[in-house]
């Protein structure tokens, strides 16, 4: 089935969907849920501290990207739960993939903070 639907119209109906799938992390989705409340903090301590602005953009990219990876991530979930509960390797590699791409987030995020804070402080 086509969609015909473009210009401003077709840019409403993406920006609901969007909407709803932030909806949907938030409701379904505990990490996301501890993650976008972690992002906050940091981004209102990002614009707190005494930094340039290429240090605030990539102190709150780096968390927003956290939250992006997240959201990534439980897509694959739900993907995968959808299919099928019995275990499969590919399913748990799936998972595990997804997973592990928050993590290295979140390692890059943390990385991009103390070395910032770090040259700050000294």
């Amino acid at each position: 089935m086509a969609n015909n639907v473009t210009g401003l119209v077709r840019i409403v109906k993406a920006a609901g969907y969007s909407w709803q799938g932030l909806r949907a992390a938030w409701q379904h989705e505990a990490a996301f849920r501890q993650e976008a409340v972690a992002a906050l903090v940091a981004i209102l301590v990002a614009c707190w501290l005494d930094v340039d602005t290429i240090s605030r953009i990539l102190m709150i990219g780096s968390v927003v990207l956290v939250i992006i990876v997240e959201i990534l991530n439980s897509a694959i979930e739900a993907v995968v739960d959808r299919i099928g509960q019995e275990q499969h390797p590919l399913a748990g590699r799936a998972k595990d993939m997804g997973s592990a791409a928050v993590l290295l987030t979140i390692l890059l995020a943390l990385f991009v903070w103390i070395a910032l804070l770090w040259t700050h402080l000294r």
